[in-house]
């Protein structure tokens, strides 16, 4: 489960984005021993700068337990700069016109500009002579940092964690456990399933028990989230991988705007049908995020079509509240049966996000070897578990959690992040979720064991009812599909200003414009409006837009792959 990782596109930083990017898990990655810390040894008072695409409100300063010890074992202080209103276009924009960079980026869609303007160095011989741990973190992925065909240079460290297993569930349509509960845990297959639990409960529940009107349904529509929750499941519906806003034939590697594909208009049309009989929120399309996350937290919204990292801060304060029950449960919900959602659909190493050393850097050689602590052993293991005797200890060779930590970690994660300074810096190369180091040992904190243990028993009752362990058992399989050789197009760049991207943003524009109006027009106007839709992305250059980008497509799968 990806996101859009364009996507990812404005995730909730680092900690978050990492849910989203991956690929196949290879247990035995950490266990053959190699290269750590101990080449960095020059602890030296720096203060390195950096600059995230994503803005990231539980930034600590590195005055958390693991920031602070992180500055002891390698000398390295970070200041940190986010951007403005949310807007990293404008924040690296403006670096460019000046040519004035701080030591580090974390430039998300910006990388093209930023490499296009000179203002990234290449990192291939600071690496060789420097950083043996990033070596053995990326393995046999090295190559899939290159730049281009032209350009075998290495720009970018990639965030995404290396032979990532995915054991959660993180997309599909979420219930209310309390929704699922009074109706005896029907069967959630399809759309109608979805809209018939939703309808029977809000037929009974208006308001919640301490006064507030329910929401069947909320999208979050108002900001660049749109792409999340209202557009993409148009793709994951009916039965395609989420490229961003493409659908890339997996024979012929064409690619096309994905509202083009006809089966989607339906999936629109179903939408159109929830705001008529009055189980979509009026708000959906024009409400600002910390509204959608209040009426999550505030536990009055039934039923999400979201990625589960955009309100896992609002699950954290119901769960805190001990509303337990108003958390959700997650389904692979499709158009109707005949479709297969391709949520686990495997996409290789996904290189591209990450993080890059600028041309102002002071002192490149003492920045790689910050990053290469961080992805040696050691630093794995600080980032992801702590620090061992006060957020985790050995027991019998196996790390553990205590569960006084481990309730904080499940039910205050925000204040326990934020406190801690667990998960808060990943933002270079890692390991994912299913790798397990030299000692035998996981090198992050989720896998089936430690999840099973932060079940509450809402969620125990809701996995019993549908007879699985966890809601991935209700997905199909990673091994039902071929591996994707152009990893995801959402990975894929178009240069800033090209004609590709010029019409882009136009049928971006567009999309949005319309296909919100077609969900909230009646029903009689669907119709009319949509092709008013199709008619407009014509106009703008559709056709040549899908041709530029099928040549991209194609030189990924040569540099990839060949």
């Amino acid at each position: 489960m990806k996101v859009s990782k364009t996507k990812v596109a404005g995730l909730v930083m680092i900690g978050a984005l990492l849910v989203s990017n991956g690929c196949s898990n290879r247990s035995d990655s950490g266990s053959s021993g190699g290269p750590d810390a101990s080449p960095n040894k020059d602890l030296t008072p720096q203060t390195i700068t950096i600059a995230f695409g994503d803005f990231n409100p539980l930034w600590d300063d590195m005055q958390s337990e693991v920031g602070k010890l992180i500055t002891e074992k390698t000398g390295i202080s970070l200041k940190a700069q986010f951007p403005m209103n949310g807007n990293d276009r404008d924040m690296f924009e403006l670096m460019v016109a000046s040519s004035e960079y701080p030591d580090m980026v974390w430039a998300k869609g910006s990388v093209g500009e930023l490499k296009d303007a000179g203002a990234l160095i290449d990192l291939t011989p600071l690496i060789e002579e420097h950083a043996p741990n990033i070596k053995k973190v990326y393995g046999e992925y090295m190559k899939r940092l290159r730049w281009s065909n032209d350009d075998h240079g290495i720009y970018v460290l990639p965030t995404a964690p290396v032979n990532q297993t995915y054991f959660k569930a993180g997309s599909g349509f979420s219930l209310q456990h309390a929704v699922l509960k009074e109706q005896n845990y029907p069967q959630i297959k399809t759309v109608r399933d979805f809209e018939n639990a939703l309808k029977a409960y809000y037929g009974k529940h208006k308001t919640t028990a301490d006064g507030q009107p329910i929401i069947p349904l909320s999208l979050n529509g108002g900001e660049w989230q749109f792409l999340i929750s209202v557009t993409n499941p148009a793709v994951a519906t009916t039965g395609a991988p989420d490229e961003g806003e493409f659908y890339i034939d997996p024979d012929t590697y064409e690619a096309k705007l994905h509202y083009l594909r006809p089966e989607e208009k339906e999936y629109f049309r179903w939408l159109n049908h929830m705001h008529d009989i009055g189980l979509l929120d009026p708000e959906s399309f024009v409400q600002k995020y910390d509204q959608y996350r209040a009426k999550i937290a505030s536990g009055r919204v039934l039923g999400l079509i979201d990625m589960d990292w955009d309100f896992a801060g609002e699950v954290a304060v119901l769960r805190k509240e001990d509303k337990f029950d108003q958390t959700y449960a997650n389904f692979p919900v499709t158009l109707n049966e005949t479709y297969k959602r391709h949520d686990f659909q495997r996409y290789g190493y996904l290189a591209g996000i990450g993080i890059s050393i600028t041309k102002s850097a002071k002192d490149p050689v003492r920045v790689i070897k910050f990053l290469d602590f961080l992805a040696s052993d050691e630093g794995q293991v600080l980032l992801n578990w702590g620090i061992e005797g006060k957020h985790y200890k050995v027991e019998n060779g196996k790390r553990v959690i205590p569960e006084d930590i481990l309730n904080k970690k499940v039910n205050d994660n925000g204040n326990f992040r934020k406190t801690t300074g667990i998960d808060m810096y990943r933002f270079g190369p890692s390991y994912g979720d299913g790798v397990k180091d030299p000692t035998g040992n996981y090198y992050t904190t989720v896998f089936p064991e430690q999840i099973e243990k932060g079940y509450t028993q809402a969620e125990k009752e809701t996995l019993a009812a549908y007879h699985i362990k966890s809601y991935n058992d209700l997905w199909p399989s990673e091994k039902e599909f071929p591996v994707r050789p152009w990893g995801a197009a959402w990975n894929i760049n178009m240069k800033t200003g090209s004609e590709a991207n010029v019409i882009f943003r136009k049928c971006q524009d567009i999309m949005k414009r319309r296909i919100t109006e077609a969900i909230l027009a009646e029903p009689e106007q669907f119709d009319a409006i949509w092709d008013d839709f199709m008619k407009e992305l014509e106009k703008a250059g559709v056709e040549k837009l899908n041709e530029e980008f099928t040549k991209l497509v194609k030189e990924r799968v040569k540099l990839w792959n060949e």
